[in-house]
């Protein structure tokens, strides 16, 4: 197998399919604080295996991390356990959970070189009723990361609430470690509403009025979840759509750089970034 990618075909979804079974096939789990591991369940496994350009290890996020080189990475995209007790996970106190947040930010800030950002997708999270996806923010801050934007990523699907607005939304972090980052504009342009307007008077008549590469796509994002009938669809309850990480790889990070992903789920990061050009790293 020399390639990870995902061109919504079903050769190449079940050629995937076989590269997690592979990655599984010693009954490794992802375990999160709370849950106990069985001791045939080893925390870390013997190596990484290579995909194309996507290295995959296989083990836990707080294993692994400390092992790998300080600022060695360009970008982290991921979305780690929500805490809301899917099948995947054990719920915890919420102090307990924010803790195992910190722990994994701060070795993701060590992994990050001086140009790197973080895109860290929190989910609307709700503990006893209130929504508290903000506390990943002051998380960033005391690392003296600068937090760039909130995207609200928004989609039609989903759970029905009797209690509360349906959630339809969920939020990207994205931070930088510094005033000096990568951000391609460009890369991500969507088609301009009117792309033939042109200014109607002034030194600039009759010129187009907007800019012919396209519009920026601001900070709320209409894409699609991945749900059963999804023609990415593997066997993952909270599955990334690939449209999304595209923007996020294609604006954050230029050809040749390494994205990481400590929550690599059903490998998302590393099918995209293999399309891409860019190198990943999944845990």
């Amino acid at each position: 197998m020399t390639d990870c990618i995902l061109e919504r075909q079903p050769a190449q979804t079940n050629l995937f399919t076989q590269f997690l079974t592979a990655l599984h096939a010693d009954g490794m789990e992802r375990v999160v604080p709370g849950r106990e591991r069985s001791p045939e369940c080893p925390r870390v496994g013997t190596g990484p295996i290579r995909v194309g350009a996507c290295e995959l290890h296989r083990g836990d996020a707080a294993d692994i991390l400390p092992n790998l080189p300080a600022g060695s990475v360009d970008l982290i995209v991921t979305s780690p356990p929500y805490n809301i007790g899917k099948s995947y996970e054990t719920r915890t106190p919420l102090t307990h959970y924010v803790a195992f947040l910190e722990e994994i930010i701060g070795e993701c800030h060590r992994l990050l070189g001086p140009r790197g950002a973080m895109s860290w997708q929190v989910g609307n999270h709700v503990h006893k009723g209130e929504v508290i996806d903000s506390l990943i923010i002051p998380i960033f801050r005391n690392l003296g990361m600068k937090v760039r934007n909130r995207v609200v990523w928004t989609f039609s699907h989903g759970l029905h609430c009797s209690k509360r607005l349906s959630g339809r939304h969920e939020t990207i972090v994205w931070a930088t470690k510094s005033d000096d980052y990568t951000f391609d504009l460009d890369a991500i342009r969507v088609p301009q509403k009117y792309p033939g307007k042109r200014y109607y008077k002034g030194p600039r008549k009759g010129e187009l009025s907007g800019n012919p590469k396209g519009k920026n796509p601001g900070d709320v994002w209409d894409i699609s979840n991945v749900k059963h009938n999804h023609p990415e669809k593997l066997d993952h309850p909270c599955q990334f759509p690939e449209e999304l990480i595209d923007r996020l790889v294609l604006s954050l990070t230029a050809p040749g750089d390494v994205v990481l992903d400590p929550f690599a789920g059903s490998g998302t990061i590393g099918a995209v970034c293999n399309r891409l050009g860019r190198k990943s790293i999944l845990v």
